[in-house]
């Protein structure tokens, strides 16, 4: 969301959509520590920040604190030590309030589809921005009452998302939308590409087929930077131009039909892994929920051991012997 709102009309997508987004980290965080049902989702997912750290120990232990970071029993202790000495932020809050998506909601330009739960136990629904999501007529946002962080299972053995088959439907609106051919449009308008940040070029996250999240290195630019040419070379250029320029006059003379479709296709080929995607968490969504009825057995069992016993006690009362009872 944020990345639609700091690009504007310039986005390079036809569209995109939001599972459970956490809008305001500021807010999130002071929610996750609240409750004890928080504080065991913050501790979980502390354990597989680590874990995905553990992944990248070489490049890590060289840029943030290890120690820190191996020591983490929360999501706040671990940005502390890694994501906020990475990011070069000089507190964990300017980190959070720096990567908010909240105050760039109203400039996406792009369909967006969020949904979101009101029942959330780590994304609270006090950090949605309701009124700057209505004000926007570009995104769609989508609330059920139940549904957790990411959950959204369905049936008694959960063997399927309805998240997933909801974004699906989306996408295949977008498809058939005035959206793909607007965005081909984009990219060729914009004759010059924006300074790249070391952020923005990798690493990139991979999810392999067991579900385990990694990242992939940058590839190589096919831009080479070469020292300024002398004026022979400068002759060369000229001539290349020219070349080029006499190329792309035969092209415009080519009808429109195979631009349209060759945008189609490069639609398809960006929605496909999407989907794929999408289809992996699905399957490896069991352990997840295996999880999630441990933590609601523990919270719960004292409130529910107690309340069987006096329904056990007030139920077999009367068959209960009357000596025992008087003594």
């Amino acid at each position: 969301v944020k990345y639609l709102g700091e690009n504007g009309v310039n986005t390079p997508l036809v569209g995109a959509a939001a599972i459970c987004s956490p809008w305001d980290l500021l807010i999130c965080d002071r929610f996750i520590n609240r409750r004890l049902v928080q504080k065991c989702y913050d501790r979980v997912i502390a354990i597989g920040l680590r874990g995905f750290a553990q992944l990248h120990q070489s490049t890590v232990a060289r840029l943030a604190d290890w120690e820190g970071i191996t020591k983490s029993r929360s999501i706040r202790d671990f940005d502390n030590h890694a994501t906020r000495v990475l990011g070069k932020f000089e507190t964990v809050d300017a980190y959070y309030r720096h990567s908010s998506s909240a105050n760039f909601v109203r400039n996406v330009s792009v369909p967006l589809l969020c949904i979101s739960t009101l029942d959330d136990p780590v994304c609270t629904r006090e950090a949605i921005p309701w009124d700057e999501c209505r004000a926007n007529e570009k995104i769609i946002l989508a609330t059920t009452r139940h549904g957790g962080h990411l959950a959204f299972y369905e049936g008694i053995t959960a063997k399927s998302l309805w998240w997933v088959r909801a974004v699906n439907v989306f996408l295949d609106a977008l498809n058939t939308s005035p959206y793909v051919n607007r965005s081909t449009k984009v990219q060729e308008s914009s004759s010059t590409a924006p300074i790249e940040s070391s952020v923005d070029q990798g690493p990139y996250i991979n999810v392999a087929e067991d579900g385990m999240v990694a990242a992939v290195g940058t590839m190589a630019s096919d831009k080479v930077v070469e020292d300024t040419p002398s004026e022979p070379v400068t002759q060369i250029k000229k001539d290349e131009d020219t070349n080029l320029d006499t190329d792309s006059m035969t092209e415009e003379t080519l009808p429109g039909i195979d631009g349209t479709q060759s945008s189609n296709q490069n639609v398809d080929d960006l929605i496909v892994p999407i989907r794929r995607r999408m289809d992996q968490l699905s399957r490896h969504s069991r352990i997840s929920i295996w999880l999630l009825v441990c933590i609601a057995i523990t919270t719960t069992w004292p409130l529910v051991g107690s309340a069987l016993i006096l329904f056990l006690r007030r139920k077999f009362k009367s068959f209960t012997p009357m000596a025992l009872l008087r003594s």
